[in-house]
């Protein structure tokens, strides 16, 4: 029996030692792997960012990661030359009308697709979701006949509201799919206690809806501020144009000036990298909200 139990013992450690070597295995490649992926990201940011404070003859011939004498006065120079302070305000003035604009339009549809009863309700959700297969090309040329047809062409209005209709079925089908599984009970409470229906909307849904609307928020902020085609498509006034355009300043026919074109790259990501820094609680939870369902 002692014989027995001994082995018995040994065969146990033998493999709880052989499951840890395998999960620390296992953890050792998920760690590198990700590392990896990791630095293939930051990489092009670091260069890009390296590159902005080098000379035009050295940009492509000093490989180092930080240089040796850095032209900080890059950043300065871009901002005048390129008048990034004018088309700065642009993007920013469009980026918050259009996330308002997404953000409290498909809201309050993704709430009535989840919560009202009417006819033809899941053919229209349908619909509304099938217009994100629509190809780009073909959206844009539709879309500059009818805004010509509007007087809306090279108006901020013209550029506003095409990029709001464009995030709408991706915001409502996001929301509506967090909506459906928020409790009902809270809005009986609500309604219980004298609650209408957009009081309900307003005051219970909205806000436990915080985490899919900051993941809805920073997909819109991404897409409206690197915006350029449509830019380029509606606008002609240079008064109007978003900060992606002052970045065409520093690439010519003949000659790109690498150096001021990375420097405005580098002043057009701090502000999506400080939003996003700040939503990044919430944009967690958004993402990971389904993941931990049931």
């Amino acid at each position: 029996m002692n014989t027995r139990s001994a082995l018995s013992l040994t065969g146990t450690a033998n493999e709880v030692n052989y499951e840890r070597v395998k999960k620390l295995t296992v953890s050792v490649f998920v760690h590198a792997f990700l590392v990896l992926v990791s630095f293939s990201c930051l990489f092009p940011l670091w260069w890009a960012f390296a590159s902005s404070l080098k000379t035009q003859q050295t940009v492509f011939t000093d490989l180092s990661f930080f240089p040796s004498q850095p032209q900080w006065q890059n950043y300065l120079t871009a901002w005048t030359k390129a008048n990034f302070g004018l088309y700065f305000l642009n993007s920013l003035f469009y980026t918050v009308c259009v996330v308002v604009g997404v953000l409290l339009i498909a809201s309050m549809a993704a709430y009535a697709f989840s919560r009202l009863q009417f006819p033809g309700k899941n053919v229209l959700f349908l619909v509304l979701i099938s217009t994100m297969m629509i190809p780009i090309p073909g959206s844009f040329i539709a879309l500059y006949v009818l805004l010509n047809k509007l007087g809306l062409v090279d108006t901020r209005l013209g550029y506003i509201l095409p990029q709001i209709n464009g995030g709408l079925a991706l915001g409502i089908f996001l929301l509506k799919t967090f909506f459906d599984d928020l409790p009902k009970e809270l809005e009986d409470s609500a309604r219980i206690d004298g609650c209408g229906r957009f009081r309900v909307y307003w005051h219970i849904a909205l806000p436990l809806a915080r985490p899919a609307l900051a993941v809805l928020a920073i997909f819109n902020i991404l897409a409206v501020w690197n915006e350029y085609i449509l830019a380029m498509l509606v606008l002609s006034a240079k008064q109007l144009m978003p900060l992606q355009r002052g970045l065409m300043v520093f690439q010519g026919a003949h000659i790109t000036q690498y150096p001021l074109l990375m420097a405005g790259i580098v002043i057009t990501i701090l502000p999506v990298l400080a939003i996003y820094l700040m939503l990044q609680k919430h944009i967690i939870k958004g993402i990971t909200a389904g993941a931990v369902k049931g």
